[in-house]
């Protein structure tokens, strides 16, 4: 697929369309169509891994014949698992590096499929009784990071650094993080590290669940995943792009806006023969993700949907 031509759409979209929270009216209908069945198997992203079981699930009630096995272990685990042909899509939280990419084509002959599905935004979460209301991405790396590459004057290892007073004045960062494997890690470290390195005292975890829990179960603790972890247990600051500026909340307007700096596209990646149609439980699962009941899926997840110019050309794109 000519991944920047939508990629182009969703940008503008994001930057342009503050009605992005709700579904596109526009988006069609998903009819069912007759004969499918078989076996359907998913390996990658822990973030998508809520979202590909719910879309299972309305999948298997329209075909209670077909089997679906979701693993969600981490995008990295996405590229290698569709390259060797154990599974028949590879959610990500990130884009395939260029690598992965190359390995794909060696073995198959063409590049695999890029299919965006919704964007996510990131949530920076505290502990629901720490008094921190707003960090900048400059102060968030000097949290996270051991190089400061965002351009914070020092590094911080206080919460009274950050202004706090009282008792939270000399308590330090219990940190956590994702492990190397997730999209989520990537992302973390190129857009709020300004691609600097994580401190050695990271706490990193298998699982966005992981690092919610940790966070909600330690006063100090400060971490991050996709926003549709978010528990009562913790809270999920705002953040200003630069420091000093206007600090947003992560919810979807200020994603659909540009303004919350921590924003990404969700996608699943598939073996698509550039010649050749997709079988038919492939196709049928795919119509279904982009089709309105799809994107309902999308935002009861907690996540936001794409605009229906952007599912239409990856419709057309995918022969859909």
């Amino acid at each position: 697929m000519k991944r920047f031509i939508f990629l182009a759409l969703l940008l503008s979209m994001l930057l342009g369309n503050s009605s992005m929270a709700q579904v596109d009216p526009d988006l069609p209908e998903y009819q069912p169509s007759s004969g499918i069945s078989g076996n359907l198997a998913s390996m990658g992203s822990d973030t998508l891994n809520n979202l590909m079981t719910l879309w299972a699930e309305t999948f298997r009630g329209y075909y209670p014949n077909v089997n679906i096995e979701i693993q969600g272990a981490g995008s990295g685990t996405a590229p290698p698992a569709l390259t060797e042909a154990t599974v028949n899509f590879g959610p990500m939280s990130r884009e395939m590096r260029a690598s992965e990419i190359e390995s794909f084509e060696n073995r198959h002959g063409y590049p695999p499929t890029m299919v965006p599905v919704g964007i996510d935004t990131i949530g920076v979460y505290v502990n629901k009784d720490n008094p921190i209301e707003c960090l900048s991405i400059p102060q968030v790396d000097a949290i996270f990071s051991s190089t400061r590459r965002c351009g914070f004057g020092e590094d911080i290892t206080r919460w009274g650094q950050l202004g706090l007073t009282g008792a939270w004045a000399n308590r330090d960062f219990t940190l956590y993080s994702r492990n190397a494997v997730s999209g989520t890690y990537g992302f973390f470290r190129q857009h709020a590290l300004c691609d600097g390195d994580y401190k050695d005292s990271i706490n990193e975890q298998p699982g966005s669940a992981s690092v919610v829990q940790g966070v909600s179960e330690s006063i100090n603790g400060i971490g991050y995943s996709g926003i549709g972890y978010r528990t009562s247990g913790v809270k999920a600051i705002a953040l200003a792009r630069e420091h000093g500026g206007t600090c947003y909340d992560p919810v979807a307007e200020h994603a659909a806006t540009g303004n919350y700096p921590l924003a990404r596209l969700l996608f699943v990646y598939v073996n698509k023969h550039p010649e050749r149609p997709l079988p038919p439980v492939e196709r049928e699962f795919l119509k279904l993700v982009l089709s309105k009941q799809g994107q309902e899926v999308v935002v009861r997840d907690g996540f936001l949907p794409l605009p229906e110019s952007v599912a239409k050309n990856v419709r057309d794109q995918l022969g859909l």
